[in-house]
């Protein structure tokens, strides 16, 4: 086991990782940027180094100066948390050349399932169910018009390095094809320095449904169960739950044996998340994030076994603690994203917290860094706290959730908070009948 872990990141996920680390006894060391000197992870944690000014591409970001805080302060391993670095093949390679530990995949997978367009051939390889699009990227108007002739309308054009929703457009009909490619790729070139976009079938109302893995990086894999995370803005999610209102056991269970196989035949090590668009009964791959979730709370609460922990085990060595035929699903549980942002136009909302109360009682949860008189910063994501509410059932737990929402208060800055008091009194949300696009209408109606 490790000695001494670094910890990579900020806000909510460092105290996460954090509170991992002494549970199992290992000594933890933080970086933070000037902007953060006074963050909860900074004063739990056992060292600290601050590596730079706010902006994270001269701190967070700063891989030289995370490199040097290791030699320093003596830390065999670095837990990337996730975003910043997490998914940087570069850093995982620059860190085994220094025989430091980075907690999580090799730089190679890191690659592979970071450049989209590799990462589908490689999901085809390994029998997981893809989109029907093109192989490649697409660079002439002739050939997207072959392709989305063949897999019909309406497509969607992506950006190959992308995530976020940047460098992605929907062509309804052979006529908006033209500038919906030509848009794709001058947002894919702008937001990522690469333009190679390529062409899906659109589906029309998907649920984002995922699948937690985890690989011993020796042949080993195992599934968590899935998460639905359909509730989305902008790409972005907001609500997630699990498991799926939407899915059946019979479902489950082969969604789950195709990834925990492909995860094994692939040699992956660590925490892994397997995205599918789900649409009249079936899968469709769309990507796999090398790293632990935001929503990893929600697969911890219905099988009991700490992700965090698991990722530490396997990256010292010892392999899974589980194996497929222990891990067990119970109950029902849901994520809110509490993020610092006015709840109905979404602008951020940095200042100060001027009182902060977090809700308690029998299966209840909050992931967050802040605290009463706790500054928030302007240059980072706005996710200022995670409620996570667990439940026998999906009843009792959208009752649990509904009075959590109630007892959780947060002053001085605007939150999102009213509109998941919203959600949770809707009827399709009460009846798990939602996709994808489900929230945008149910936003736009409300403007």
């Amino acid at each position: 086991m490790f000695q001494k872990i670094l910890i990579a990141n900020r806000g909510e996920i460092a105290l996460r990782v954090l509170r991992a680390c002494k549970e199992l006894g290992i000594q933890t060391v933080v970086v933070h940027s000037t902007a953060d000197a006074d963050a909860m992870h900074v004063r739990l944690a056992d060292e600290s180094v601050c590596i730079g000014p706010p902006p994270s591409r001269d701190s967070y970001l700063n891989i030289h100066q995370i490199v040097a805080a290791c030699e320093i302060t003596g830390a065999d391993a670095v837990h990337p948390g996730y975003g910043f670095l997490s998914e940087n093949a570069k850093f995982a390679d620059i860190l085994a050349a220094h025989n430091i530990t980075f907690i999580g995949p090799s730089g190679d997978h890191i690659r592979i399932m970071g450049d989209k367009i590799e990462a589908k051939r490689t999901a085809k390889r390994l029998g997981i169910p893809v989109v029907p699009g093109s192989d490649g990227a697409v660079t002439e108007e002739k050939e997207a018009r072959r392709i989305a002739a063949e897999i019909g309308y309406p497509v969607i054009i992506k950006a190959s390095a992308g995530g976020g929703g940047r460098g992605m457009k929907v062509a309804l009909t052979e006529a908006d094809l033209e500038i919906a490619l030509q848009t794709a790729r001058t947002e894919a070139g702008a937001a990522f320095g690469d333009d190679a976009v390529y062409i899906e079938k659109y589906l029309e109302k998907p649920r984002h449904i995922e699948v937690q893995v985890f690989g011993d990086g020796f042949g080993q894999g195992v599934h968590f169960g899935e998460r639905d995370c359909s509730l989305q803005r902008r790409h972005q999610k907001v609500w997630e739950e699990a498991p799926s209102p939407a899915l059946n056991a019979e479902e489950r269970a082969r969604i789950g044996g195709i990834c925990a196989k492909a995860i094994a035949d692939l040699g992956y090590s660590g925490a892994g998340t397997i995205e599918f668009l789900y649409e009249n009964g079936e899968f469709y791959f769309i990507e796999m994030n090398t790293r632990l979730q935001v929503e990893h709370p929600v697969t911890e609460a219905i099988t009991g076994i700490d992700l965090v922990h698991e990722q530490i085990r396997v990256a010292s060595g010892g392999g899974l603690s589980v194996r497929q035929e222990d891990i067990k699903f119970n109950g029902h549980a849901i994520e809110c994203r509490i993020n610092a942002e006015d709840p109905r136009t979404f602008t951020p909302s940095p200042g100060t917290i001027t009182h902060f109360h977090t809700p308690g009682g029998l299966g209840i949860r909050v992931d967050s860094g802040v605290y009463s008189g706790y500054k928030i910063p302007p240059y980072y994501d706005s996710l200022i706290g995670k409620l996570i509410v667990h439940g026998r059932n999906r009843v009792e737990c959208m009752m649990r959730l509904r009075r959590a929402l109630d007892e959780f208060v947060v002053d001085g800055i605007k939150t999102t908070l009213p509109l998941f008091r919203d959600l949770v009194g809707n009827a399709d949300i009460a009846n798990g009948d939602y996709d994808i696009h489900w929230l945008e209408k149910y936003l736009a109606k409300g403007e």
